[in-house]
This record gives structure tokens, sequence and C-alpha cells, in this order.
């Protein structure tokens, strides 16, 4: 029996792919960022393919696959499951190529990405919102997709897509001048690393290309570290364009040979990183967008003095996120701590939590008080913003000393979500 053989896109194919992209795709600048690049002492330059026609990569990969369909195919009609950016270049290329698509996406979407796919469809894809997660929506798509004989355009799982995503690694090459040491590629199904992991090993093997997940959707990383491609059980839904539970099997298979690393970023770092982003830089990313630049912390050290790509694969954000993004990036930071706090049933109690127990620069930013009959304290869940990570102890060991204290909530994940 002969082994299975592994796919692995060619320069031939990536190159042919580029030239279908003319005219459709931008060539996004690759642009040397000068803070990043003296905060971390090297050269860092970021991919900018959040400035794409649909403001991420993924038009490179649809278009690519949908350009290659029989008339029979284009006849039938298409369908795609996607939370978002993939819905965006699919609705695109479904007008331009004249092709009628269905596309399914998780309810949870953000609603500017919803409003997206429709100004880029119009009249040519119908939008249908059903699940929670992408994987939900890909169910339900798949079972329409067989229903009806249509073609199912698959956002990472897919040859065409596969070379489409790895023109991004051509231009690159063509934009830099002297060798990439490191390049950070953004990891959700797998789709373009397992692309531009492949073209790098080929051109620029002297390159290090790493991948960055999520932390609470390393579904690549598992699957790596398995030997085998694996679906993990829960996910954090909130890198919603990287939140997948299992990768693609063609991209596992790339990827476990190509990458040379995987890291997982929390997804507090992820917000600290979108915030920096657009206060200092004026970049807007959503948050799968700003993951390459998110794990650069990790390799401070191994990138001194080296040449650094780091992809931003899209801004595509919802602008009502950004209270939880601020919320999750203070938490991250340690600057944000929430606490049961015990309330003596007298009066007076609060004015003394505010003035004897608080600092003077900590700031309540929630509040809900539960008060019980009988009871001889009263409970609320406060949340405190700090304006130093060492103000922490000090408060604490007030709030015991004074009969405040009753719980810390951040590290209880499950208590947390349950009261705050």
């Amino acid at each position: 029996m002969h082994p299975t053989l592994t796919y692995f896109p060619t320069l031939k194919a990536i190159e042919a792919a580029a030239v279908n992209l003319k005219g459709v795709a931008s060539v996004t600048p690759l642009t040397r960022n000068t803070r990043f690049s003296k905060d971390f002492k090297s050269n860092i330059s970021f991919k900018r393919e959040d400035l794409q026609v649909v403001r991420s990569y993924k038009i490179r990969g649809a278009y690519n696959k949908m350009s290659s369909l029989s008339a029979l195919e284009i006849e039938n009609g298409i369908v795609c499951a996607s939370a978002g950016n993939h819905a965006q270049g699919v609705a695109l290329s479904c007008k331009l190529l004249n092709i009628k698509g269905t596309i399914y996406m998780p309810a949870p979407t953000p609603n500017q990405k919803i409003e997206q796919v429709k100004m880029f469809g119009e009249d040519a894809v119908d939008i249908v919102l059903v699940g929670d997660t992408f994987d939900d929506a890909y169910g339900a798509a798949k079972i329409e997709c067989e229903r009806l004989s249509k073609t199912f355009i698959h956002p990472f799982n897919d040859e065409k897509v596969i070379e489409g995503q790895a023109t991004m690694g051509l231009e690159i090459l063509n934009q830099t001048n002297g060798p990439i040491d490191f390049l950070f590629v953004p990891v959700g199904g797998g789709g373009l690393a397992s692309g531009i992991s492949t073209l790098f090993k080929n051109v620029s093997s002297h390159t290090k290309v790493i991948g960055v997940e999520p932390e609470g959707a390393p579904s690549m990383s598992t699957s790596i570290r398995n030997k085998i491609n694996t679906e993990l059980k829960h996910i954090e839904n909130f890198v919603d364009g990287a939140a997948v539970r299992k990768v693609g099997d063609i991209n596992f298979a790339i990827c476990k040979e190509n990458l040379d690393a995987m890291i997982t970023v929390p997804e507090g770092k992820i917000c600290q990183t979108i915030l920096e982003l657009y206060n200092k830089e004026a970049i807007v990313v959503e948050p799968a967008g700003a993951m390459s630049i998110a794990a650069l912390d990790f390799y401070a050290e191994e990138i001194k003095g080296k040449n650094v790509v780091c992809v931003l694969s899209g801004s595509n954000n919802d602008i009502t996120r950004t209270p939880e993004i601020k919320e999750r990036a203070l938490i991250h930071a340690n600057l944000k701590h929430y606490f049961i706090v015990k309330f003596p049933q007298r009066a007076g109690a609060l004015r003394e939590f505010v003035v004897e127990i608080l600092g003077p620069n900590d700031d309540i930013t929630h509040f809900e008080y539960t008060k019980k009959a009988n009871r001889d304290n009263d409970v609320a869940v406060v949340g405190v913003e700090l304006k130093s990570i060492n103000d922490l102890d000090p408060l604490i060991t007030k709030m015991k000393l004074h009969n405040f204290y009753g719980d810390y909530l951040n590290n209880k994940p499950d208590l947390f979500q349950f009261l705050v």
C-alpha cells in the first residue's frame, strides 16, 4: 500500500493565483514600524492586510477558489460558512463573478461584519445566521449544500483557497530587500499559515514562520502537540476570526511540517495590542489582526537585531466591542479587579468602604448590591480599577482587616462569568 501523499502548494500554483487575483485583491503595503522596532531592538514591519479591499486577506483565497468553478457549479450556486471575514471575501467574489451565494454566519457575529457582507455581495448573496460558533454555522451550511447540490467554499481546508492566501507571501518577498528572519502569522483554521509557510520553506528557508493562536482556541497548537488533527471540546469565541474547534485536515498536514513553531497569546494581551495600535499608531485591527503583534513580547529576546514581519490579517472590528476590549485589556494588565464584598447592615458601611478601604486613585467601575433580610452582612459584586498593579495587595489587606473581604473573582472564571 502506498502512503498517502500530502498536498503542498507549489510555487507555480501560487504565482498563477497571484495573476488570477490581479485587479481583484489589493497589493497591500509592507511598512516598517518605527516604535515597535525601537521597543524590541529589531526591524519590525507590518503586512497591512487590514487595508485589503474587504479589510482582510480572505478575498485572496475566496476569489481564487470561486474563479476555478465549472459552468455547472456556477449555475448551481455556492454556499459558505464564516465568522465574518471569509464571508466578505466570498460575497465580493459572488458579485464580481456573477455567482449566487448563500452565506451562513454564527448568530453572535458582530453586526458590523454582517453589514459588510451585505454591502460587498449586494443581490448576489443571501445571509443565514445560525448557531453560536463557526462550527455550528459550518454544519448548517454543509447540510444545505448537500441538499441543493451546491458547491461549498471552505474558508481554509481547500487547495485553491490555500494557494490564494499564499499570494500574500509572494508580495512580502517582493516588498523586502534583505532577508526576513521571523514571520508571525495568525492561525485560525490554518489556510493562511499553510500557504505562506510552504512558500517560505521553498523560497526563503532562512525565515522562521511562527503561527499565532488565541489562548482560548488553540486548535493547531493542540493538534501539532498530539500529532493528530484534534477537535477541541470548548473554545473561547472572543477572537472570532480565529476561533475554530478543529483546523482543516489539509492545513494541519502542511502546518505540522512547515511551521517552525506555534504560540498562543492570551485574549487580554490581544486586547492590549488592539488598544495600543489604535491609540499610538492610528491602526484599527480586529482581535485576529492583532495576534501576530501580541506575540512579539514572547519572542522579545529571539528577535533582537532581526528582521521581523507581522501579518495584520484584518480590521473588521465592531466599535460596540470597545468596552469589552478595554475590560479584557485592564484585567490582563492586573489593573481591573472584581470582588465579592461583604457590607455590614449598618449606616455608613458603604462610605467606610469608599473612604477607608479604597486608595485615593482607586475607581469603582462596577457595583451590584444584594440586600439580604435577617443577615449580618449584605454582599455586592464590586469592580475596582487601579492605577498601579502594586495597589492590589494593600487593597485586599485592608478589606480583610476591616471584614469587608468576601472573595476575589478574577481567578475564578466560572464564577466570574456568572456574576459579572
